[in-house]
């Protein structure tokens, strides 16, 4: 069963009382105060629904293997055998055993502690880092997990607390996301470049009203709201094509590419952005009654056999949901 079949069960909507069925990515406490539950914490995106490649010899198509070798030898080391290390200087490593990471006793290795709560507004974010879904683990602790989090919730706040994943402590900000909570890991201040360094040689221009007034224009007729299904990844679908206008023996022609030019007259393009702008608005209403084309379905049929996958039947068969199809606008 793939990645997605996890994250299809946790966006169909998680009951309380009956765990997802997959394993999550860290167990352990919430704690605000005395108040304390079981949790679990569970990815909130996945990446495994892209196409994805493999690396082949040209001469004889087989895929490309890596092997862990040992760089002075050249012989090849077995897993049991590898360990990491700490390099102090060019041939110097301090090695540092798994026991001895797994000894490094932090509250937040099992024990997600709210230290503060914050506005959402104040938290940059050139901090954020990936979501996660955050629900009670068991049958037991749901009332502590529902004061928790209705609590941040009328209080229109962001809990600031600090997990471990991965070996490493970080950050995570929890918000309420309908019966759960969803947990945003966050950068370390040293994480995060400064901008003055990529800003600083930028000229300081002066932008005349007419410009703001027309660019402002061309604001309002772009105006909507953000519907995320609206988006089709269009380099994905151009991959998908690809590969089965190949599967199909048919020739592969390059296709132009938009050339980009240089403004001449800034404020003449403003004035033709706006023309353009307006003719785009009177031609949607006309394509609005054409069918959105279903780039997951097509993607399906490409990638099962390729990736080896088994059969749908086998795979609809072990699941219980069904695996909703991606839209595309």
């Amino acid at each position: 069963m793939s990645e997605p079949s996890r994250i299809v069960r946790l966006e169909s909507g998680i009951s309380i009382g009956v765990p997802p069925a997959w394993p999550p990515n860290w167990k352990g406490f919430l704690r605000l105060s005395l108040v304390t539950c079981p949790v679990a914490l569970y990815p909130a995106t996945s990446e495994s629904e892209k196409v994805s490649f493999n690396q082949l010899n040209r001469k004889t198509g087989h895929r490309i293997k890596y092997a862990k070798v040992d760089a002075d030898t050249g012989e090849e080391v077995d897993n049991e055998d590898i360990v990491k290390g700490y390099k102090v200087d060019t041939d110097t490593f301090i090695e540092v055993t798994k026991e001895e990471l797994e000894n490094v006793a932090l509250e937040s290795t099992r024990t997600i502690e709210i230290d503060e709560f914050v506005d959402r507004s104040e938290i940059d974010p050139r901090y954020l880092i990936r979501p996660y879904y955050l629900r009670p683990d068991g049958k037991v602790g749901h009332d502590a997990f529902a004061v928790i989090r209705e609590t941040i919730r009328e209080m229109n706040k962001v809990a600031i607390g600090r997990v471990v994943l991965t070996n490493r402590e970080h950050i995570i900000a929890l918000e309420p996301l309908d019966k759960g909570l969803m947990g945003t890991l966050l950068r370390y201040p040293y994480e995060v470049r400064s901008a003055d360094e990529y800003f600083d040689d930028i000229q300081d221009v002066k932008v005349t009203k007419d410009m703001l007034d027309l660019a402002k224009h061309i604001v309002n007729q772009k105006a909507g709201h953000f519907e995320p299904d609206k988006f089709e990844d269009q380099y994905e679908t151009a991959l998908i094509d690809l590969i089965n206008q190949k599967r199909a023996g048919k020739p592969i022609t390059a296709k132009a590419r938009p050339r980009g030019e240089n403004v001449v007259d800034l404020m003449d393009a403003l004035r033709k952005s706006i023309g353009r702008e307006a003719a785009s608005a009177t031609e949607a209403p006309k394509k609005s009654g054409k069918k959105p084309r279903k780039a997951a379905a097509g993607q399906k049929e490409m990638l099962m056999p390729i990736a080896g996958k088994k059969p749908a039947k086998e795979t609809a068969a072990k699941k219980p949901a069904a695996k909703p199809q991606r839209k595309s606008a």
